[in-house]
């Protein structure tokens, strides 16, 4: 048996080392990635990110949130940034794209083959998710976030982590969708603060939940009203 194992170990050593070469030359896919990125956001204005479920359909409730929300946002100045796919990601570019604004896409290549929604004024594609994720927090002045699943959570709670471990600046992070959000938000203060101490109480206060346009408008304005003019650039440094 301890020969089997052995053998076993052996042969995936020598899988290991066949994969050295096309390691390195992932590096320099991974660097033009970032090059590219780069070199199309950093002519952009000023940007919102919108997270949120690929599977939301037109006509629905969060939908038409999201439409409506980014074209607000348009009105205010700001640019938006989805993952330039279906569902919430279309919304997002669908009202920006009627507000007449800057409308960016960052799409990713999927099994399901995700393609770019027809509302984009400039769009990426993107092998890599870590490389797409950079570019969504480095050109956001605030995120906003929809109802979505498993790829929604991971980006917001790489945000939350990235602002509560100051890797980034500080930008409002806004939940949208009291009914979606606030059974999560119950469970953060209950058990990770309360039971467990994970995270710090003034940590609750990253993520203010809201179904209201307006008060997502003044919760960005006031922000950047209230000393972080600055701050409306390139959020991290790689």
């Amino acid at each position: 048996m301890a020969n089997v194992e052995k053998g076993k170990f052996a042969a995936r050593r020598r899988k290991w080392g066949r994969l050295k070469g096309e390691n390195s030359w992932t590096m320099f896919k991974v660097i033009s990635e970032f090059v590219a990125g780069f070199e199309a956001l950093n002519s952009i204005d000023p940007c919102i990110s919108i997270f949120g479920s690929a599977r939301t359909q037109p006509g629905t409730k969060y939908y038409e949130l999201a439409v409506k929300i980014a074209h607000r946002l348009t009105d205010e100045g700001y640019g938006i940034i989805t993952g330039g796919g279906p569902g919430i990601m279309e919304a997002g570019n669908k009202g920006a794209f009627e507000g007449e604004g800057t409308s960016v896409g960052l799409n990713i290549d999927l099994p399901f083959e995700q393609s770019n929604n027809p509302y984009l004024t400039s769009s990426l594609d993107h092998k890599y998710f870590f490389v797409r994720k950079v570019m969504f927090v480095k050109y956001a002045q605030a995120f906003v976030v929809l109802p979505g699943g498993f790829g929604t959570l991971d980006e917001l709670f790489e945000v939350l982590t990235l602002i509560q471990t100051k890797k980034i600046t500080k930008v409002p992070v806004i939940l949208v969708g009291t009914e979606f959000w606030t059974g999560m938000k119950k469970w953060i203060k209950d058990v990770m603060l309360d039971v467990e101490n994970n995270i710090k109480a003034s940590d609750l206060d990253l993520i203010p939940i809201t179904d209201s346009t307006d008060e997502i408008v003044k919760i960005i304005n006031e922000f950047y009203e209230d000393g972080h003019e600055g701050e409306l650039e390139p959020n991290f440094e790689l």
